[in-house]
C-alpha cells in the first residue's frame, strides 16, 4: 500500500509525535511489505527436537527477537495451509503482538486472565508458558469471536483454559482481586493494522480514537478490580497514538496509586520487523488495594439459593465422569496423567474437566448466569449412559496416551481423505476408538478420532473442521 492513502490527520498526529524526520520514516514504512509470524506450540513440540527443526526448515523460519518461540516466515510458504497447522503444532500470529505476553511472563500454576482474548494469539501464548498447570480464564464478549477463540484453544491442545463470553464488569463482580496476572489487549483504533487491513484505514478517525480511549478506560478499571495485590497487569494495543497508550496508562496510574509502572515497550514498523504494538506492564502494591474490593453479597445470596438443587447435577457429572474413566481404561489409559486440579462438570450432555489453581477453585456455581463456550477441557459426550470422546480431548493428548493409534503422512491421499471426512481402511485387528495422528520426523501428533471395526475406521472429525479440497 502507499502512505498517500492514509488519513491526513493521522499523518499530522504521527509527525507531531515523532518529529518530521522520524515521522516520515514511519510513514514510509507503509510502502513496505507487511510481516508474518508464527509461534511454535511448546505444549506439543520440544525445543531443539527433530520436529522443531523440520518446521523451521520447511517454512524458512527466522527468529523473532522478543519472543523465544516466535518466528518470521515467508508468506509464500503458507504454513497456515499445511496439515501441521491443523495438528496445532504452531499458531499464526503477527510478530509484534507476541511482545505483550513475553513481558507479562505468566508462570505454571498461577491464576491468569486474558480479558479481551479473541482470536486467541495471546491466550495460546499464555497457555504455553503455563505448561498445563494452573488456571487461565480467557474472555471474549462477542459471541462469534468467542467461538473462534474456543476453537483456537482446542486446536492448540490447551487443557487448563476456561473460555467465558462476558462483559468485563460481569467478571469483576464475580472475581475481585482474584488473578495473579491479567492480559488486556484492549480494543483500539487499529493503527497497527493499516498495512494489512484496508478496512482499518476506512474505520479510523479522531473520533474513533476518542471512543476507543474511553472504552479502554472502562475496561481497565474492571481489570484492576480483578488484580491481586502483588499481581501483574499487561495492557497492550496495536495502535500508535499516545492517547490510547501512554496517556491512558498515566491516567490509570494517577487514579490507582497502588499500581506502579514496571516497563513500557513499543514496537515500530520503521524500526522493527513487525506491524507495531504498545505494551505497558504494571504491578499492584502487595499491601494495598482495599478500596476496590467488589461487594459479593448478591452473589453469595444467589449461591445460597442454589445449594438445595446442586445434588442432582453433581451426581450426573459424577456418573458421566465415571463413564469417561471406564472408557479410558481401555482406550485412553494415559488420561489420569493429563488432568490436573479441578473437577468434572456437565453442560447438558457435554462433559468437561473444569480446571483449578491454588488460588481459584471454580465450581458450576461460579458460572451461574455466564455464557461459557468452553468450561475447561471438553472430555466428551455422555448420552444414555455411554461416553463418546470429544475432538478437544484428542487435540490435548499425545500419541503415547492412547491405546490405539493410526498415523498418517503429510501429503498422503489417506490424510486428505481423513480431513475430508471419509472412512479409512485400517488393519482388521483394529477395534474401538483410535487416535488419528499426523507423522512429523518420526513423531506423531493427534488430529482427531476414528472408531475402528472390521477393517474400517469411521471418521469422527467434526464436520466444521472437514475440508472440501485436499491439504498438502
Amino acid at each position: 500500500m502507499s502512505k498517500t492513502v492514509l488519513p491526513t490527520f493521522f499523518h499530522d498526529i504521527m509527525t507531531s509525535m515523532l518529529g518530521k524526520a522520524e515521522g516520515q520514516a514511519f510513514l514510509d514504512s507503509y510502502d513496505k511489505p507487511r510481516t508474518y509470524g508464527l509461534r511454535i506450540n511448546m505444549l506439543k513440540i520440544h525445543p531443539d527436537s527433530a520436529e522443531e527443526h523440520d518446521i523451521k526448515q520447511r517454512f524458512g523460519l527466522e527468529e523473532i527477537p522478543w519472543c523465544e518461540d516466535g518466528y518470521y516466515y515467508d508468506v509464500e510458504t503458507r504454513p497456515g495451509k499445511h496439515p501441521y497447522h491443523a495438528a496445532g503444532l504452531y499458531y499464526i500470529q503477527e510478530p509484534s503482538a507476541m511482545s505483550a505476553v513475553e513481558l507479562l511472563a505468566p508462570q505454571p500454576g498461577e491464576t491468569v486472565l486474558d480479558l479481551a482474548a479473541a482470536p486467541g494469539g495471546k491466550t495460546t501464548q499464555i497457555a504455553a508458558k503455563m505448561a498445563g498447570k494452573g488456571l487461565l480464564v480467557s474472555n471474549e464478549i462477542h459471541p462469534q469471536r468467542a467461538r473462534i477463540l474456543a476453537e483456537n484453544v482446542e486446536r492448540f491442545g490447551a487443557r487448563n483454559v476456561v473460555v467465558t463470553q462476558a462483559a468485563p464488569d460481569e467478571l469483576s463482580a464475580r472475581f475481585p482481586l482474584a488473578f495473579d496476572r491479567i492480559m488486556l489487549d484492549a480494543p483500539c483504533s487499529g493503527e497497527g493494522m493499516f498495512r494489512k487491513d484496508p478496512d482499518a484505514i476506512a474505520e479510523w478517525s479522531p473520533q474513533a480514537v476518542e471512543l476507543c480511549a474511553a472504552r479502554q478506560w472502562d475496561i481497565l478499571k474492571e481489570a484492576v478490580a480483578m488484580l491481586k495485590p502483588g499481581g501483574w497487569l499487561a495492557y497492550s494495543t496495536c495502535t500508535f497514538n499516545r492517547q490510547e497508550n501512554e496517556e491512558t496508562i498515566a491516567r490509570l496510574l494517577e487514579h490507582y496509586p497502588d499500581l506502579k509502572l514496571l516497563t513500557e515497550k513499543r514496537i515500530w514498523p520503521h524500526l522493527h520487523q513487525g506491524e507495531g504494538h504498545y505494551v505497558a506492564l504494571m504491578q499492584r502494591d502487595q499491601d494495598q488495594a482495599n478500596d476496590i474490593v467488589a461487594d459479593q453479597t448478591h452473589l453469595k445470596g444467589k449461591r445460597g439459593k442454589k445449594r438445595n438443587r446442586e445434588d442432582h447435577p453433581h451426581k450426573m457429572a459424577s456418573a458421566a465422569y465415571e463413564a469417561c474413566l471406564d472408557w479410558a481404561r481401555s482406550d485412553l489409559p494415559g488420561l489420569g496423567n493429563l488432568l490436573g486440579g479441578g473437577m468434572p462438570i456437565l453442560f447438558g450432555e457435554s462433559l468437561y474437566w473444569l480446571p483449578s489453581s491454588a488460588g481459584m477453585q471454580l465450581t458450576p456455581q461460579s458460572f451461574e448466569g455466564l455464557r461459557i463456550p468452553r468450561a475447561g477441557l471438553h472430555l466428551g459426550e455422555y448420552k444414555k449412559g455411554r461416553f463418546q470422546p470429544a475432538h478437544a480431548l484428542a487435540m490435548a493428548i499425545s500419541s503415547y496416551d492412547a491405546a490405539l493409534v493410526y498415523t498418517l503422512k503429510a501429503g498422503s491421499s489417506e490424510l486428505a481423505a481423513y480431513f475430508h471426512g471419509d472412512t479409512l481402511t485400517v488393519p482388521e485387528h483394529y477395534r474401538g476408538w483410535c487416535l488419528v495422528t499426523l507423522e512429523c520426523e518420526g513423531a506423531s501428533f493427534p488430529i482427531g478420532w476414528g472408531k475402528a471395526s472390521r477393517g474400517q475406521l469411521k471418521n469422527h472429525l467434526p464436520k466444521g473442521l472437514r475440508q472440501q479440497s485436499p491439504t498438502h
